[in-house]
């Protein structure tokens, strides 16, 4: 079995929800929410809600015996989301740009490790 979890329009750049997301990769899902648990970065908290957010899609989709020993974080990345546009004042006049980015996350669950389809 195999179900995505897509979370759009995070407040945070890609670049530091990737850093996260690679020390999770391939993980049992059980030992990543652990690590992000105690993971010092705001990314932990949207990337843990996606996995839980899977692992209920799972067990739904379960007709027998669900096992959550067995669930693996198949696939996992981030890409650029819309970015707002501020502008700052500067000296002499001038004003500097300011990108508040945001990103989306997909991660796939699996029951087997190498289940990429």
């Amino acid at each position: 079995m195999k179900t995505t979890v897509k979370l759009k329009y995070i407040r945070q750049s890609a670049k530091k929800i990737r850093f996260v997301l690679d020390g999770i990769r391939g993980l049992q899902v059980t030992k990543a929410l652990n690590k992000l648990d105690y993971a010092n970065k705001k990314a932990g908290n949207f990337i843990s809600k996606g996995i839980r957010s899977g692992i209920s899609n799972l067990s739904s989709n379960a007709e027998d015996n669900f096992d959550e020993d067995n669930i693996y974080l198949v696939e996992a990345f981030a890409d650029d989301g819309p970015a707002m546009k501020r502008f700052r004042p500067a000296a002499m006049g001038r004003a500097t740009p300011i990108l508040k980015r945001s990103s989306h996350i997909t991660l796939t669950l699996s029951t087997n490790r190498k289940n990429k389809e």
